[in-house]
């Protein structure tokens, strides 16, 4: 079991307040992935979880046992907290063969031998880089590196796995490898992982919780699609997607059934049931109709519930293209799967279902209506 939890955990560097009040539950099991741009402090949390930095507020327990107690000022040792902590280099000694780099722990554990040797051999299997166990750090490329830092740390058997972005070295291709392997191994251990990364793919791809960061402080929790389809204000919102999502000023009135809203794209009426508990004002407000590019289908024809729109740009990338939309002084993107050629000013017609549509108070930035 690995059952971690932190309760409002503060961390101070002088007069910089790096973590504001963390408050964070990590599932036994859980692939849980803090997300956020540089400097948010993700990586402060994963150090505090570690044993790293010790926070100045706040309680953080591993199945039950306290590990952190600011107010009694017990910080338990690293090598108490059962983990294993991968970085961002690859940290191998280098006048060690791989076996050598990967035994060395096990050794420090005073295992058999032949004990160690299976262990070696399986986190090989796993990482599928058994060919090389007897060369050494430089005569691997940098995914090989990688592959080999990973696999040490998973030879022990750690009941926790803490990555702190260990493929940001790595070039495209690999990063998309090595993603696929993380995943098997999630499955095959079990083990609780706990990744930092600030790339949105790997957090989309990988996790099945997403604790996304801002300035120091958690703005929202939730499974990878949840986050992608309802992020919970506007910053969260321009922060996940790529390309962006799509962000059109409107006006919108509650009538406490309905939610009108109106834009230069479109207008729709969203029930009561679509929409968060986030409070509305009364009468007429400003809001922000967010649309995923993806969910903005062109067609050119006419047809029912099609709006009409002038292409602005055509940009054909192969699997995909990107068509830049302009309706009346809002600007937006769509994307199409597959090549697509539109001439420049030329009408086209867009359609966007109506529960694909998120909506956020112009003046909280909140979301208030949700997508599905």
């Amino acid at each position: 079991m690995s059952r971690i939890e932190l309760k409002h955990i503060d961390k101070f560097y002088g007069d910089n307040h790096v973590l504001r009040d963390i408050n964070l539950v990590i599932e036994d099991g859980d692939f849980m992935t803090l997300l956020g741009p540089s400097g948010c402090g993700k990586t402060t949390t994963l150090r505090v979880i570690s044993g790293l930095e010790k926070p100045q507020n706040g309680v953080m327990t591993i199945d039950g046992e306290e590990m952190v107690n600011a107010d009694t000022a017990y910080y338990a040792e690293p090598s108490k907290r059962g983990l294993n902590l991968v970085f961002q280099s690859y940290a191998l000694w280098p006048h060690m063969t791989v076996r050598g780099n990967i035994a060395f722990g096990l050794k420090i554990k005073k295992l058999p031998k032949d004990e160690i040797e299976r262990r070696v051999r399986e986190s090989l299997r796993m990482m599928r880089i058994e060919e090389y166990i007897d060369r050494y750090p430089n005569e691997l490329s940098g995914g090989q590196q990688q592959r080999v830092a990973i696999a040490r740390a998973v030879a022990s058997n750690p009941k926790l796995l803490l990555l702190d972005e260990p493929l940001s070295n790595l070039d495209a291709r690999l990063r998309v490898d090595m993603r696929s392997e993380l995943q098997r191994i999630h499955k095959e251990l079990g083990t609780t992982i706990i990744y930092v990364t600030h790339d949105q793919v790997e957090a989309l791809t990988m996790s099945t919780k997403i604790a996304l960061f801002k300035a120091g402080e958690i703005s929202q929790i939730a499974p990878p699609m949840d986050l992608y389809m309802n992020p919970i204000d506007l910053e969260a919102a321009d922060f996940i997607g790529n390309p962006r999502i799509n962000f059109l000023a409107g006006k919108a009135r509650f009538d406490g059934e309905k939610l009108h809203v109106e834009c230069e794209l479109n207008k729709w009426d969203f029930d009561k049931a679509d929409m968060t508990d986030e409070e509305v004002p009364d009468g007429e407000f400003d809001c922000v109709v967010a649309i995923r590019p993806e969910q903005i289908q062109i067609f050119e024809e006419a047809g029912e519930d099609r709006i009409p729109v002038s292409v602005y740009a055509n940009q054909p990338a192969g699997s995909e293209t990107l068509v830049s939309l302009k309706a009346g002084s809002s600007d937006f993107l769509s994307k199409q799967i597959g090549l697509a050629s539109y001439a420049l000013d030329q009408t086209v017609y867009v359609h966007v279902a109506p529960e694909k549509i998120n909506i956020y108070n112009g003046q909280t930035t909140r979301l208030i209506k949700k997508a599905y």
